[in-house]
């Protein structure tokens, strides 16, 4: 991605987009109080994350008893609801679907490849599903700390479960999950955690296998992924193709530097209980306070904040490709290569 001389001004930048992950799956309703359970909770928190701000709901959902749900007859009801409650969100649904451990002697783990493809097929569909880049370690405790969990049951029941937490998303999962998608009309969404899973998605699209826009976030949570560090950062938006949608996506505290920096970058940015319970030290944050801050800032460096019928422009949600070409073209990759014609060799006379 280049930068111009007026790059970082804001008419020059898109409305920021703010995504919102206040679902939590790896926490559990008694590590915070800002964790809905209830279906009318849920809902209500999708209203009051899109009134603080938030344009792109990213979704998972919660049984009655609070564990985190892989009944998606549930994910079902949810996205019903969440139509009418908040029409110009962006609904994406995470890929995972739920990889919370069901017993405290259980993995973390991401469920098998059959049920994570019927994401899409539910009803009504959303508009994005989350897809992790190749099979990769996901253990976020090498970054979390007792100061930012102690107390909670990631800390005090689940930590060896997430500590040893991977994804299998391994070229024929990911190839099959895009086509089916992309049938049913959702977008994929690319979770990219370093600059290797990025040239990963560019063969993909190289190759055919995925023609829609580029819209991606960049998974900064260390543990088989990029850590906190603006050198990965900068790195990873150097090998993004021009006109990727990209967003920032941290842990923990370390959430709100980051996310500065891809505000003032014109990028777009992630908060949420999902990734940070935290405000400044030692105080709780709830969702909609991260979004709040977000909004604060990026007023102070006067980039608007994007609309829902905006951020749905902004993602290009519905848009498809019809070639290759055409794919590497609107996200600003250049073309495939192609070989150099060669004249024939000139044979000396005998």
């Amino acid at each position: 991605m280049q930068f111009f001389d007026e790059s970082l001004l804001p008419e020059y930048q898109d409305p920021l987009v703010i995504q919102v992950a206040p679902y939590a799956p790896s926490f559990m309703p008694q590590d915070s109080d800002d964790i809905p359970v209830s279906f009318a909770e849920q809902v209500q928190k999708a209203v009051d994350c899109y009134n603080a701000g938030a344009t792109v709901l990213h979704l998972h959902v919660r049984e009655p008893d609070g564990t985190g749900s892989k009944d998606l007859d549930r994910f079902n009801e949810m996205l019903d609801r969440l139509r009418t409650a908040v029409p110009d969100m962006v609904l994406q649904v995470g890929g995972s679907i739920s990889f919370a451990p069901k017993t405290e002697s259980a993995a973390a783990e991401w469920l098998d490849d059959d049920t994570r493809h019927m994401l899409a097929d539910l009803t009504p569909a959303p508009d994005q599903v989350t897809l992790a880049v190749n099979t990769n370690q996901m253990n976020v405790m090498e970054l979390i700390t007792e100061e930012d969990v102690g107390g909670t049951t990631m800390w005090d029941v689940y930590r060896e479960a997430y500590t040893e937490m991977y994804y299998d998303a391994g070229p024929k999962f990911m190839k099959e999950h895009m086509k089916r998608l992309t049938a049913s009309g959702i977008q994929t969404h690319f979770q990219v955690g370093c600059a290797r899973d990025l040239e990963t998605v560019e063969r993909l699209v190289r190759s055919g296998h995925y023609m829609g826009p580029m819209v991606c976030n960049w998974v900064a949570i260390g543990g088989g992924h990029d850590g906190p560090n603006p050198r990965n950062l900068m790195e990873f938006v150097n090998r993004l193709p021009q006109n990727a949608v990209c967003t920032v996506e941290g842990l923990m505290r370390s959430m709100y530097p980051l996310t500065v920096m891809g505000i003032a970058m014109g990028l777009h940015v992630r908060v949420g209980q999902e990734d940070n319970l935290w405000g400044r030290r030692g105080e709780r944050a709830t969702s909609v306070q991260q979004i709040e801050k977000m909004v604060r800032i990026s007023e102070e460096l006067y980039r608007p904040i994007a609309s829902g019928k905006e951020a749905k422009a902004i993602y290009q949600i519905g848009t498809f490709y019809a070639s290759v070409e055409e794919t590497l073209e609107k996200n600003g990759w250049l073309p495939n290569p192609q070989p150099k014609a060669r004249p024939a060799p000139v044979r000396a006379a005998a």
